[in-house]
């Protein structure tokens, strides 16, 4: 597997925060990931990937981002990330994750998701030596996006 794998998810962040709230956004080179370190200020969106790759995708929302994030799509005023913000940047997560594995359709690689698992920061991520993990930040004018693809080739 190569960073090829990784670029449908770090186009479809892009294009769908463009779509959705008509923001650019610019994802950083994706890197090989090994350790995270820990922000339980963070929100985490988990998206599991099951078919010709296994995994997951872990979004990571800083608090600000998240709020402006929300805030946007409902028109709302927001200043607590409770169960309708995290709700929110779930169905967000899964439409980015949804566009990417349609992506990788064209390339012959069939997949589904699964549905998002929110939470705050659960600590670091360790590589499984037989999967692959590559990590980037989405930059925009409203903060940042952190995109970790956790996968192996089955």
């Amino acid at each position: 597997m190569q960073l090829d794998i990784f670029a449908p998810f770090s186009n479809a962040t892009c294009q769908t925060l463009k779509r959705l709230l008509d923001i650019d956004a610019l994802a950083e080179a994706a890197q090989k990931a090994g350790v995270r370190p820990d922000d339980p200020s963070r929100t985490d969106v988990r998206i599991g990937i099951t078919g010709d790759l296994t995994g997951e995708v872990l979004y990571s929302f800083p608090p600000e981002t998240t709020l402006e994030i929300v805030k946007m799509l409902s028109g709302m005023e927001l200043t607590e990330i409770d169960e309708f913000v995290t709700s929110a940047l779930g169905e967000i997560a899964n439409i980015i994750s949804g566009n990417a594995v349609t992506d990788l359709s064209t390339r012959d690689i069939t997949c589904d998701i699964l549905p998002p698992e929110i939470g705050g920061n659960k600590g670091s991520v360790v590589l499984d030596e037989a999967g692959y993990a590559f990590s980037t930040k989405v930059n925009t004018s409203v903060g940042e996006v952190n995109v970790l693809l956790k996968l192996k080739m089955d």
